[in-house]
């Protein structure tokens, strides 16, 4: 494992859901292909060069150090953290990356600030004895495994992430999913009931579109595609009194 050290660790994010974040690595194994926005940005800025290196993470070394600095600074003005925004806070099969997380959301935690987590990892079962204010979260757009080892050839099996999720639900956490970026039926043809009923125990569904795509734009009838999508996550939400979420430029 390689390190990096880093001059700040908390900072505002400008996602639409989102309140403060941190990023305490840098690079993502899951590798995932959609694109990838956050492997596009740091590309685009000079952090990696390329794929390979984007796909070797780096843990910033001085994390721990770095909250404790910030937390009594910003504690006052942040709402939540969230895990993370650039990288994966319980990569899979990265063990360290994991142990680090936990201890900076127990740092967090112990000065009172609520942490939001999404994952495309298996979620700890640690993460239970933590504030109840928590929310725990994993990244969930099919079922299907073939397409999961096409694009997310790096991140852990869809079931597996599900089945972590809810052994967190089942001990009194707040869980949600995040459906995004949902693809259109040129890049799969799948069926969205059958991945929200899997889904049904969650508290929240945040759905969106897929972005920066050819093929989702080569798709003739994609607004209309998302738009039923859209229509049919609420739907289900409503039915099953879950909170829901459709990103900015999905619906039409």
């Amino acid at each position: 494992m390689e390190y990096i050290t880093r001059k700040t660790m908390l900072y505002k994010t400008g996602v639409e859901y989102g309140d403060y974040t941190m990023n305490h690595v840098l690079g993502c194994s899951h590798g995932c292909k959609y694109p990838c926005y956050a492997f596009l940005m740091k590309k685009r800025f000079g952090q990696v060069q390329t794929y390979e290196e984007w796909c070797t993470p780096k843990i910033v070394a001085n994390t721990l150090e770095l909250l404790d600095k910030e937390i009594p600074r910003l504690k006052d003005k942040i709402k939540s953290v969230q895990l993370c925004f650039a990288t994966d806070p319980f990569m899979y099969g990265f063990d360290e990356i994991a142990a680090l997380s936990l201890a900076a959301i127990r740092k967090l935690n112990a000065a009172g600030i609520k942490v939001t987590v999404l994952s495309k990892g298996i979620l700890p079962a640690e993460l239970a004895d933590l504030l109840p204010a928590n929310e725990y979260g994993i990244s969930l757009i099919s079922l299907d495994e073939d397409y999961r080892a096409r694009m997310e050839p790096g991140a852990a099996p869809y079931l597996e992430r599900i089945a972590a999720l809810k052994r967190l639900h089942e001990a009194g956490c707040k869980t949600w999913i995040s459906m995004e970026p949902y693809p259109t039926p040129n890049i799969l043809v799948q069926t969205l009931t059958e991945i929200l009923s899997a889904i049904a125990f969650v508290d929240k569904i945040i759905f969106g579109r897929t972005n920066y795509s050819k093929d989702t734009s080569a798709f003739r009838n994609h607004k209309d595609f998302y738009n039923t999508c859209s229509a049919q996550v609420i739907a289900f939400c409503q039915a099953h009194k879950i909170a829901c979420h459709i990103k900015s430029g999905t619906q039409t």
